[in-house]
C-alpha cells in the first residue's frame, strides 16, 4: 500500500493534460466561447497549483515538510 498517499494529488496534472486528453480532444461543445480542449487546459492549468497545495498542507500536518 501506498505510504504517502498524499503524493498521490501530484498525479493529478498527468491525469488530467495525458491521462484525459484522448477524451477531451473535441471542437464542439464550446463553453464560454471556448472550444472544449482549451476550456479543459485551462482547468487542468489551475488544477496543478491545487493539487501541489494539496500535497503540501497533507506533508506538513504530518510533519513531514
Amino acid at each position: 500500500m501506498l505510504r504517502r498517499r498524499s503524493l498521490l494529488w501530484l498525479l493529478t496534472p498527468y491525469v488530467l493534460y495525458l491521462g484525459a486528453l484522448p477524451l477531451v480532444n473535441r471542437v464542439h461543445p464550446t463553453v464560454f466561447g471556448v472550444p472544449f480542449l482549451v476550456f479543459w487546459m485551462v482547468v487542468a492549468t489551475l488544477a496543478t497549483p491545487v493539487g501541489v497545495w494539496l500535497t503540501w498542507r497533507d506533508d506538513r500536518k504530518r510533519g513531514r515538510a
